[in-house]
C-alpha cells in the first residue's frame, strides 16, 4: 500500500513538473503576456525545492525541460508529430542539473545561500540557453529573455548585453519571488538585493547609449499571401509581381520579397529574371527576392535558399546563401541515424546546401547597405551582430511561416526582429510570404502597422538609418561570459567548503580541478 502511494505521488509530481515547465510559453507571442515571464518559473522552482531527493530533483528538472521545449515548439507538432516529444525529451536533459541546483540552493533557510541562488540559478539557466542555441540542437528559439521584445527598458538592456542579459534578469526575478514565497527568513536579504538590482537595471537601461540618426530609407515589403496547390508557387509569384507594381510612384529605396518567393534558379529561368528586372525599372528600386531552388553551373550542386538582389538590368550578382538551416525542416541531423523522422512527419527528404559566409549587399543607390538573414537565422543574435560589424545599415529577414499559419509561430518569429534591432542598433525589416511582416527601428520599436497573416498587400515604411554601434555589437556576449565565470567560481567555492553537498556532487580540491566542472579562481 505504501509503495502504491509513493508511485502515485511520484506520478503526480512528474505531471506537475511537465506542466510547470510549460508555463513560460504564455509569455511569448501570441499570448504575449510579457509580465508573466517574471513569474512563470516560480511554480516549477517551488516544486523542485521540495523534491525528496537530489535524484528526484534531477528527474523533475528534466521533465520540466521537456514541457518547456515542447510548449515553445508546439507549432512543430503537425510536421514532426511524436518526434517533437522525442526532441523535447532529449533537450530536456539539459535542465536536470539545474533541478539539482534549485533544490540545493533553495532548500535551506540561510540568507547567504539565498543570495547565492540569485546569481547561480540565472547563470545555470543561461548556460542551458547557450548550449541549446547551437544550431544542431535546435537553435535559440524560445530564449526566455525574448518574451520582453516590446518593453522599451528591456530593449535598452538588450543593446548592452543582448537577449542573454534579459534572460538573466528574468530568471533572477523568478528566483527572488520564489525565495520570498518559500523562505520567510531570507525575505529581508532578498528584498534588499532585489531593490539594489532594480536600481542597477534602471540605471543601465537609462544610460544605454543609442546610435545617432543618419538619414532615412524607404523600405517596401511585399506579402502575397497563401497560395496552395501544385501551381501555388507560380500564382504566388504573379501576385507578388502585381503587388510590386503598385509601388510605382511611391519612391522605395528597396523592395523586399519573402523567403522562397522565387522557386527557380534565375540563371536557368531568364524569363523570371527579365520579369523581376522590369519590376525594378517600374518602381525605381532594387528588389531583394529569395530563390529556393537547385542551383546549376558555378557553385551549384544542391538546393540553396538565397537572398538575391535584382536591379533594372537583372540580377546584380549580389547574393547571400543561407548558412544556418532548420533542423529536420531543411536538413536531418545525422541522417543515417535519424532519417526515419521523414517517415513520421514532414522532415526534409533532401538536405539543403549551406552558404559559407555572411554577405552585406550594396544597392544601386549605395545606401542603405543591407545585411540579409533568411528565416530561422533571425533567431541567432550573433548573425545580426556580425553583419553590423561588417557595415550593414539595415538588417532584412526573409521568412515564410505558411506551414504554421494558424499557430503562434508567425507572431513569435516576427517579434525576434525587435530584439535584433535593439541589440545591433540597426533597423530590421521582417518580410514574409504570408505574415507576419513588420519593420522595427534601431531602438526595437515597431515602425508602422504590421502585415497580419490575413493580409495580401505591399507596404512602404519610412525607416530612420543610424550610425555608431551598441555595446552589444562592440563587446558581444559579455553578459554570458561573466555569468558563466561566476557560476563556475561559485560552485568551486561550495565544493571546496564541503565534502559533499545536497546535490550529491563529490567534493574536490584544487589538485583535481573540481571534477564537476567548477573553475577555481
Amino acid at each position: 500500500m505504501q509503495f502504491t502511494s509513493g508511485v502515485a505521488r511520484s506520478a503526480r509530481r512528474s505531471a506537475a513538473a511537465v506542466v510547470a515547465g510549460a508555463l513560460p510559453v504564455l509569455a511569448f507571442p501570441e499570448p504575449s503576456l510579457w509580465w508573466w515571464a517574471f513569474l512563470a518559473l516560480v511554480p516549477w522552482m517551488l516544486l523542485l525545492r521540495t523534491a525528496p531527493t537530489g535524484r528526484r530533483a534531477a528527474v523533475e528538472g528534466w521533465l520540466g525541460g521537456l514541457g518547456f521545449i515542447v510548449a515553445v515548439h508546439h507549432w512543430l507538432i503537425p510536421s514532426l508529430h511524436v518526434f517533437t516529444v522525442v526532441l523535447g525529451a532529449l533537450l530536456g536533459l539539459l535542465w536536470a542539473p539545474w533541478g539539482l541546483l534549485v533544490r540545493s540552493l533553495l532548500r535551506g533557510p540561510g540568507p547567504g545561500r539565498a543570495l547565492a541562488a540569485l546569481v547561480v540559478l540565472p547563470s545555470g539557466w543561461l548556460l542551458i540557453e547557450l548550449i541549446r542555441s547551437w544550431e544542431g540542437l535546435g537553435g535559440p528559439w524560445g530564449l526566455l529573455g525574448a518574451a520582453e521584445w516590446r518593453i522599451d527598458p528591456a530593449l535598452r538592456l538588450a543593446s548592452l548585453g543582448g537577449v542573454w542579459l534579459l534572460s538573466l534578469l528574468v530568471v533572477a526575478v523568478n528566483t527572488a519571488v520564489t525565495e520570498v514565497v518559500a523562505l520567510p527568513r531570507t525575505r529581508t536579504a532578498v528584498v534588499c538585493a532585489a531593490v539594489l538590482g532594480a536600481v542597477l537595471v534602471t540605471a543601465g537601461a537609462a544610460g544605454a547609449p543609442r546610435p545617432g540618426e543618419a538619414g532615412r530609407a524607404r523600405i517596401a515589403l511585399v506579402q502575397p499571401g497563401v497560395f496552395d496547390g501544385p501551381d501555388g508557387a507560380d500564382r504566388r509569384f504573379a501576385r507578388a509581381e502585381e503587388l510590386t507594381r503598385t509601388l510605382a510612384g511611391r519612391d522605395p529605396d528597396l523592395v523586399v520579397w519573402g523567403e522562397s518567393s522565387v522557386g527557380a534558379d534565375l540563371g536557368q529561368r531568364p524569363d523570371l529574371a527579365a520579369r523581376l528586372a522590369a519590376l525594378s525599372r517600374a518602381v525605381g528600386a532594387d528588389l531583394l527576392v529569395n530563390v529556393d531552388a537547385r542551383r546549376t553551373g558555378a557553385g551549384g550542386g544542391g538546393i540553396f535558399k538565397s537572398a538575391v538582389l535584382v536591379g533594372p538590368q537583372g540580377p546584380t550578382g549580389e547574393r547571400y546563401d543561407k548558412m544556418r538551416l532548420v533542423p529536420f525542416g531543411e536538413y536531418v541531423p545525422a541522417r543515417g541515424l535519424l532519417g526515419w523522422a521523414t517517415s513520421v512527419g514532414k522532415a526534409a527528404a533532401e538536405d539543403r546546401s549551406r552558404g559559407t559566409r555572411p554577405v552585406v549587399l550594396t544597392l544601386s543607390g549605395a545606401r542603405p547597405r543591407v545585411g540579409p538573414l533568411v528565416c530561422f537565422e533571425s533567431a541567432f543574435p550573433d548573425m545580426g551582430r556580425r553583419l553590423v560589424r561588417d557595415g550593414a545599415d539595415l538588417l532584412v529577414v526573409q521568412s515564410a511561416t505558411s506551414t504554421f499559419q494558424s499557430g503562434w509561430a508567425p507572431e513569435q518569429h516576427a517579434s525576434l526582429a525587435a530584439l535584433r534591432a535593439a541589440e545591433t542598433g540597426r533597423p530590421v525589416a521582417h518580410a514574409t510570404l504570408t505574415g507576419v511582416s513588420a519593420v522595427h527601428g534601431a531602438d526595437g520599436g515597431r515602425i508602422g502597422p504590421a502585415l497580419s497573416t490575413e493580409t495580401s498587400a505591399a507596404a512602404v515604411y519610412e525607416v530612420p538609418l543610424v550610425q555608431g554601434m551598441t555595446a552589444y555589437v562592440r563587446l558581444g556576449n559579455w553578459s554570458a561570459g561573466a555569468d558563466q565565470y561566476r557560476l563556475g567560481a561559485g560552485m568551486s567555492r561550495r565544493c571546496l567548503r564541503r565534502g559533499r553537498d545536497e546535490t550529491g556532487l563529490a567534493g574536490c580540491t584544487r589538485r583535481d580541478h573540481c571534477r564537476h566542472g567548477g573553475a577555481h579562481p
